[in-house]
């Protein structure tokens, strides 16, 4: 009989593997996001040029935010991993998103949240301006 699980919430649907740990670190970084003052509108934005964590409002500049977490330091800090390519995608849909949403002419940032999981627990830093755009045009081969 399962009437009598009605009642219980449902829980939401974990990825497996990097995607669900990703899935974790988004969650905190949302979380220390909005304690920050940030507004967030939309998260995991896709365009055909790349993907932003999350599109947000802190005071009147609006953000395009990418997370980056490590469970250690074998390969670098968090942030080091937003390398040019990296940047150029998440411009290229930054600007997909504003021809998308036309919102008022104003202060743009890229931001970055790096959040490294250790013990005690994990370290969050959100990084303001972390890196400008528009870079340019990548070179072809």
């Amino acid at each position: 009989d399962m009437a009598g699980f009605a009642g219980l919430p449902r829980r939401r649907r974990r990825m497996r593997g990097s995607r669900g740990v990703g899935q974790d670190w988004e969650d905190l970084a949302a979380a220390r996001l909005t304690r920050a003052g940030y507004r967030i509108l939309e998260r995991n934005y896709r365009a055909k040029s790349g993907e932003i964590d999350f599109i947000a409002i802190e005071g009147s500049v609006l953000c395009f935010i990418e997370v980056k977490g490590r469970r250690s330091l074998a390969f670098g800090r968090p942030e080091e991993a937003v390398g040019t390519e990296k940047q150029r995608r998440i411009i290229r849909a930054a600007q997909a998103w504003l021809r998308w949403r036309k919102p008022e002419p104003g202060a743009r940032r890229f931001d970055v949240v790096s959040i490294l999981d250790g013990e005690p627990g994990p370290s969050v830093v959100i990084f303001r301006g972390a890196f400008e755009g528009p870079l340019p045009p990548r070179r072809r081969r």
